[in-house]
């Protein structure tokens, strides 16, 4: 089994608003701020991932307040979320950064994008829609997954792959084998409704837009990639098809044969689109 420098880093501290945030840096090279997925730990990230990331940026991960290893309770507004990781950029000494969310962290990040745009120098948003109403819904078999308790690989499988696809169930399992080994990855990962429906009511303004953070996002001069998979049954990237049009700076990048978590199921390929994209379309 390799050893990855995401495995070996220290979790570090530092206090947002009064709660203890816990962080891991790795790599070297311009700044890349990684906002993580519903129930997402320090420890869901796969390792191979970050990895290939770091060979050209500094990668800094971080656990929302109340998840993981950080203390605090997750804030349930949206300008709270933008004031946290913004705070948190501070904390750790970042003036302006790339942002890379994920899927609920792909909501965070667009936050960053319309609400502190003068702080990016790039935004990677993967597995995520866009602000307001979307033509194309969730798929229950996503829901049902993704409250369980804990999930196993089988609902890996179903939440952030393709079940019956060959080639990306073996993908699953060997990002699943590279993020569990680490010891103790479940003992940290939030379980409860309770802890649930703090993310669900967080974003709640996000999906009403009475803000049009749509518009804001489609106007900004900040470059955004969007990295999807072609059978993401949680944020289909058919949802970003009206928009692209209207937006200056993105690109739309769907990879095929690939679920919710296309850096997980291609993690060296979306890496690489990842850096390219960041070296070659500044402002």
């Amino acid at each position: 089994m390799a050893i990855y420098q995401a495995d070996q880093a220290a979790t570090s501290f530092v206090t947002v608003k009064g709660d203890s945030i816990a962080y891991r840096k790795i790599g070297s090279g311009s700044p890349l701020l990684l906002t993580n997925r519903l129930r997402g730990t320090l420890d869901t990230w796969d390792p191979l991932f970050l990895e290939a990331l770091a060979a050209e940026h500094t990668v800094i991960t971080f656990d929302y307040p109340g998840v993981g290893y950080s203390g605090g309770e997750l804030p349930t507004e949206l300008e709270a979320l933008g004031q946290l990781v913004i705070g948190f950029a501070d904390a750790v000494g970042l003036d302006r950064f790339a942002i890379g969310g994920w899927s609920w962290g792909g909501i965070v990040a667009q936050l960053i994008v319309t609400d502190h745009p003068e702080r990016l120098t790039h935004a990677i948003i993967m597995g995520a829609n866009p602000p307001g109403k979307n033509d194309i819904p969730m798929q229950q078999a996503f829901l049902d997954s993704a409250l369980k308790p804990v999930n196993d690989l089988a609902d890996e499988e179903v939440l952030f792959f393709i079940p019956d696809s060959p080639r990306s169930v073996a993908a699953a399992r060997a990002s699943h084998d590279r993020i569990y080994a680490r010891p103790g990855v479940t003992e940290k990962i939030p379980s409860t409704m309770p802890e649930f429906m703090r993310y669900f009511k967080a974003v709640e303004g996000f999906r009403t837009d009475e803000e049009d953070r749509r518009g804001a996002l489609a106007r900004s001069s900040v470059p955004i990639l969007l990295l999807c998979g072609d059978h993401d049954i949680s944020a289909a990237a058919g949802n970003w098809f009206p928009m692209i049009g209207a937006f200056p700076r993105a690109q739309l990048l769907v990879l095929g044969d690939a679920g919710h978590a296309p850096q997980h199921e291609y993690p060296e390929l979306a890496a690489r689109y990842i850096k390219t994209f960041v070296r070659f379309d500044a402002r």
